[in-house]
């Protein structure tokens, strides 16, 4: 299998490509920029030199008197031992200095190559606007220039390799060292358990491409530590609730074995052992509902209802336990929505009959309804003793009491009405919160229209 390429290294490699990309196309700019400079160069010393035989052939019309300037031309020309002349006329050569090769014809500046030497070969008429007028052709010697440019562009290729290298060297070095947050974020995931869920990245330290990430990891390190924390507490919550119930089950029973006894005894230990186990199953029962709702199994019915007469049906219903503790109930208002009957009454009871439990003698528990414009919000508050702030965002965990007294194995209370009334809420698309103050708790439902 072949091994994949590291990040550093990849981008190691990216920075050499783009650096050799870069030098290459600098290096033939540069090499053509040189090439047309020395044509240039040529072009000048040769017009130079062709002012210079025009002057010296001035007046020549014929083979004779070019005779009489020959010494005077050759003259001119060993001034430069690297230009070579060929004169021709009607056909016929009055002089040729050049090598025996088939030269251009066509006027202007030619480049061409003869026996390794390279030659930069320029045609002019030696009286320029007159067709019948002897043709110089003047050969300069460039192989000083194409051997610079050649050096040039060794010099080229040997700087695009050579930054190339360097480049992916301090590439692989820089991005190893821009890469250390992620190694450091690598090595504190690795080192990430159920018992080191504490850890945080410094992202404060980081570069700005990496804060954010460093933020939605720690982020996600603090969630994964809450829902840790709540998961065992909630584990030590199920032992500590079932722990009561089932030393009372095992010790009465065992009580009740150890002798004979008559049949009005085991009748009643039965009794009493079915009501500890109803508990448990009951508990049970509410621990499987909230597992469907953490899980989207939880889907209410769509039907429409009129809350007013669900709340006065429930408030019917605890009517009785109401007057025995001395609480006035009290319905206001009205709404409809659409939701599973059944799930609602159940929340409803829920926040009922916490605030029946916990309104004083002479108090009064009210339910009130509002239909606004973004959906229906109903109210459940009663009278008496607030709830500390700080107690509120914990009220709907799950086997959290707000008394401190602790109740425990409770056959009545086992700290899950208002999860399961949160878990309800939100299946029908709503939210839940409490407000206490001024001497009432308020319990808020909103629902969304049309749910």
């Amino acid at each position: 299998m072949i091994q994949r390429l590291s990040l550093a290294s990849r981008l190691a490699l990216l920075f050499a490509a783009c650096t050799a990309v870069v030098s290459l196309f600098a290096g033939v700019l540069f090499n053509r920029a040189s090439e047309a400079h020395f044509i240039e160069l040529d072009q000048q010393q040769l017009d130079s030199k062709l002012v210079a035989l025009r002057s010296t052939l001035q007046g020549v019309e014929s083979l004779d008197s070019f005779a009489q300037r020959e010494a005077q031309l050759r003259a001119e020309l060993n001034r430069q031992p690297d230009l070579t002349l060929r004169i021709t006329a009607a056909g016929q050569r009055w002089l040729d200095d050049a090598p025996s090769v088939s030269l251009p014809e066509a006027p202007g500046l030619h480049t061409m190559q003869n026996a390794g030497t390279d030659y930069r070969v320029y045609n002019a008429p030696l009286r320029p606007g007159q067709p019948a007028s002897p043709q110089l052709t003047l050969m300069l010697d460039i192989t000083h220039h194409q051997h610079f440019l050649q050096r040039m562009q060794h010099l080229i290729w040997l700087t695009v390799g050579l930054s190339a290298l360097a480049t992916a060297l301090l590439g692989a070095w820089a991005a190893r060292r821009g890469l250390r947050p992620l190694r450091r974020m690598g090595e504190v995931a690795a080192s990430v358990s159920a018992h080191s869920l504490t850890q945080r990245l410094p992202h404060q330290q980081m570069p700005a491409e990496l804060a954010d990430l460093a933020q939605a990891f720690n982020a996600m390190l603090g969630r994964l530590d809450d829902a840790f924390q709540r998961l065992s507490a909630f584990s030590a919550d199920i032992a500590h609730e079932l722990r009561t119930p089932l030393s009372n089950l095992l010790t009465q029973t065992q009580v009740i074995l150890t002798q004979p006894r008559p049949l009005e005894d085991y009748r009643e230990a039965l009794h009493s052992n079915l009501e500890e186990l109803q508990w448990m199953a009951q508990l049970v029962n509410d621990m499987l509902y909230l597992a469907k709702a953490d899980h989207g199994l939880l889907v209410p019915k769509r039907e429409p209802l009129v809350l007013a007469d669900e709340v006065e049906t429930l408030l019917e219903f605890f009517a009785l336990l109401a007057e025995d503790a001395q609480v006035s109930l009290v319905r206001e208002g009205g709404a409809q929505t659409v939701g599973d009957r059944g799930m609602l009454r159940r929340a409803l009871s829920n926040l009922l009959d916490n605030a029946l439990r916990f309104t004083p003698a002479g108090g009064q528990v009210r339910v009130r309804m509002v239909e606004g414009t973004r959906g229906v919000t109903l109210t459940v508050e009663n009278s008496g003793e607030g709830i500390p702030a700080h107690v509120l965002p914990r009220l709907f965990d799950r086997f959290y009491r707000a008394d401190p007294a602790r109740h425990e194995g409770s056959s009545e209370h086992a700290g899950l009405g208002l999860a399961i009334t949160q878990s309800i809420v939100r299946a029908h698309g709503g939210r839940i919160f409490c407000e206490s103050a001024a001497g009432w708790t308020r319990f808020v439902i909103e629902l969304p229209r049309g749910n």
